[in-house]
């Protein structure tokens, strides 16, 4: 399971640069840059959204099981991360596709 670091402070899930949960899933299929994946499991925090989702999610933590789909990266194997370490960045993302795994590495050739 990765270490995790999440700067993306708009999204729900975000504790200090940790995550809430357990899995999340990065997005982008046929990525070859870090810019074309994102965090499929960001939400937008809104007003109210965080002490209402709270109840549904675990503690913080630095570690987290990543459910990868950027196939063409060199960390995935069988759409899981196998990365010591991920940095998800974001800063002020309101939708998902504003958002990237900083770590990936393609592959392709």
């Amino acid at each position: 399971m990765p270490e995790l670091k999440c700067t993306v402070q708009t999204c729900v899930h975000n504790d200090q640069y940790l995550c809430r949960l357990d899995k999340i899933q990065v997005g982008g299929d046929n990525a070859k840059n870090p810019q074309e994946t994102c965090c499929d499991s960001f939400q937008e925090r809104t007003e109210g959204s965080y002490t209402n989702s709270m109840n549904s999610m675990s503690e913080a933590s630095d570690r987290s099981q990543v459910d990868c789909k950027a196939v063409n990266c060199m960390y995935n194997e069988n759409c899981a991360c196998h990365a010591g370490k991920i940095s998800v960045e974001g800063g002020n993302a309101r939708q998902a596709d504003g958002t990237e795994c900083a770590t990936f590495q393609c592959h392709c050739g």
